[in-house]
């Protein structure tokens, strides 16, 4: 067993809960972890940057309390976006490896620098990729895993087929993969070990939580919508990403007709949250959401459904063996 397949020992599901931009906080991530999956938030939403240390102080406080309680809390993560000429990358890092975070997640950029400092003190790697390519490179800089960012994942989003990337990556790359793109129940996170990825990457149903730190509008447009109120654009943020239309539309713009704009111009400018802030996020997997649960009901339903899912598959195994038994 590799030191990066080590994380899903001992993991009630095989589930790394997405840091989710204004969305994820330090309740999001210590209900998660106490739940038995990997919790996670973006750096930047600890803000100003000083509050970053405070949250990973709450985070560590809380989950060391359950282990002195006799509990097994899983481990959580926190994501870098590596672009070191922004204002915060380097205060961020530093922070993260003072405070010994034992998973960071990054995102664009070369992680080599990162991964030197992290692995100095133990620490995994995981790096967001949306093609083969971009998967090389990253493990060329280092990085421990691979997260997988497929077609119909929340956010910012690639528009490969899982089928595709994850047996294009399994070719060169034996350890540690987790698969994002449209999972938002428990038979889902089976299908993508199936598939061949040891974890599966959850945001958007996490976002539709009694923890999570979205508006209520945001839950209950979660709530009301499907696969079809998702767009996939890059007018927001110049990188291209999947959004609920209806946020859109009340924005007063026609999300089947948006305005062309250079996505160099548009990240370049910075200012995405403070213009499309009601612009919300979701991926495709938003029709499997129904309410708005806490984060300990919630995994328990998932497991409810990854159990069944299980025991329906070795039923049908079973069931054609011996098919193929009678047959021969």
């Amino acid at each position: 067993m590799t030191h990066s397949h080590a994380l899903t020992q001992g993991l009630r599901l095989p589930i790394l809960a997405s840091p989710m931009f204004l969305v994820s906080n330090p309740e999001m991530v210590i209900a998660q972890c106490r739940s038995g999956i990997v919790g996670s938030f973006p750096a930047l939403n600890a803000r100003p940057q000083q509050a970053l240390a405070v949250w990973l102080d709450q985070i560590q406080a809380a989950l060391q309390a359950d282990r002195d309680a006799g509990g097994q809390p899983a481990p959580y993560a926190v994501n870098l976006v590596i672009r070191p000429q922004a204002e915060r990358f380097e205060a961020d890092l530093e922070t993260c490896v003072q405070h010994r975070v034992p998973i960071i997640i990054t995102s664009l950029g070369d992680p080599s620098r990162v991964a030197q400092r992290v692995h100095a003190y133990g620490g995994l790697v995981l790096h967001d990729v949306t093609s083969a390519r971009h998967a090389r490179r990253a493990l060329a800089g280092g990085a421990d895993g691979l997260i997988l960012v497929c077609a119909g994942a929340g956010g910012h989003a690639g528009a490969l087929s899982p089928f595709a990337l994850v047996n294009e990556v399994r070719r060169f790359f034996d350890g540690l993969i987790v698969l994002g793109g449209a999972i938002t129940d428990g038979r889902a996170v089976l299908a993508a070990q199936a598939l061949g990825a040891d974890m599966a990457y959850m945001g958007t149903r996490f976002i539709a939580t009694q923890e999570s730190s979205a508006v209520d509008g945001y839950k209950n447009m979660l709530v009301s919508a499907s696969a079809s109120d998702i767009v996939y654009t890059p007018h927001f943020s110049g990188i291209s990403a999947n959004y609920l239309k209806p946020s859109i539309v009340a924005a007063g713009l026609d999300p089947d007709n948006l305005p062309t704009v250079d996505p160099a111009e548009v990240r370049a400018a910075g200012d995405r949250q403070k213009r499309w802030k009601d612009i919300w996020g979701a991926g495709q997997g938003v029709g499997g959401i129904d309410d708005v649960p806490a984060i300990a009901e919630l995994v328990d339903r998932l497991e409810a459904e990854y159990r069944a899912a299980q025991q329906a598959l070795r039923e049908q195994l079973d069931a054609a063996a011996a098919v193929q038994g009678v047959t021969a």
